[in-house]
């Protein structure tokens, strides 16, 4: 179900007194199609992407079961097909396919956080993002790779120069990213292509959640199993309408475009073989391996 028939789902919502009804209608529309519902079914806002008999295809994540959809579920009306994959045997890809990457910087308590207003903006290639369970292949030379696990929100609606009061029925969901970065490289003007948007710098999913408090929830990333980072979203010192907001002032957001929240804390370099994993309450965990440089 698109943003814009989601607005007009809650619409008709609110114009009932909460109890049976109001719950029933809220139910429906969390589903891309009313028919398809299953009672008692809690998975239901998980949408995927896996790969199916050589092709790419959306699903909706359901008791451990992915049900497969006739198209994406950026589109208006999305049907289930009838096809049905077990979670375990289906490989997973980036959930979406985005034409922009934003990323903001420094968005956490941080001496260098900008001040008067400016949000800190940057763009990781579409070229970079990688699906959980995916190789992080560090670039020839590499010397200082580091984890920077995020928050990452997913268009649903084209987005030109909205208000705060317009994102949330622009916002599709969430899902959880890992900023990775070269700092041998570095990340200056002339530096920043490749020190933040070489390929697999952009870890991407499991899947995309809708209905979470995007502004509270809380973000964990581990190394080799021990907890690197932690912290709650509620800490980022832009919230998500003004970051969306703010960026598209400059920039045209289009349905499937990610924006990555920033990163809490320090960071520490990682080598090859390491395991890094990317927790976000209520939407699952990105695991990725660091693999060897390329020669």
């Amino acid at each position: 179900m698109s943003s814009k028939a989601m607005k007009n789902c809650r619409n008709v919502i609110s114009g009932f007194k909460a109890g049976a009804l109001g719950l029933l209608m809220a139910a429906a529309c969390a589903l891309p199609s009313p028919a398809a519902a299953d009672s008692g079914d809690d998975e239901l806002n998980k949408y995927v992407r896996i790969l199916h008999k050589g092709a790419p295809r959306y699903g909706v994540l359901s008791l451990g079961q992915v049900r497969l959809l006739d198209k994406s579920f950026f589109g208006d009306d999305p049907k289930y097909t009838g096809e049905v994959v077990a979670l375990k045997e289906a490989k997973l890809l980036a959930p979406v396919e985005p034409s922009k990457v934003i990323a903001v910087a420094l968005n956490y308590p941080n001496p260098r956080a900008l001040k008067d207003g400016e949000i800190g903006l940057f763009s990781k290639l579409p070229s970079s993002i990688i699906a959980t369970g995916e190789e992080i292949v560090p670039p020839p030379g590499s010397k200082a790779l580091h984890y920077e696990g995020e928050m990452v929100l997913v268009m649903g609606e084209r987005a030109r120069n909205i208000s705060e009061a317009e994102v949330a029925d622009h916002i599709f969901g969430v899902t959880i990213g890992n900023d990775i970065s070269e700092r041998s490289i570095g990340t200056n003007l002339l530096n920043i292509i490749r020190g933040k948007g070489s390929d697999t710098f952009g870890p991407l999913g499991p899947w995309v959640v809708r209905g979470l408090n995007y502004d509270d929830l809380e973000l964990t990333t581990r190394l080799n199993g021990k907890v690197v980072q932690q912290e709650r979203t509620s800490k980022m010192l832009n919230s998500v309408k003004r970051m969306v907001s703010y960026i598209s002032r400059y920039i045209t957001l289009e349905p499937g475009d990610v924006i990555y929240t920033g990163t809490p804390g320090k960071t520490q370099p990682m080598k090859p073989g390491d395991v890094v994993e990317v927790q976000l309450e209520g939407a699952g965990t990105l695991r990725n391996t660091v693999g060897r440089p390329e020669p």
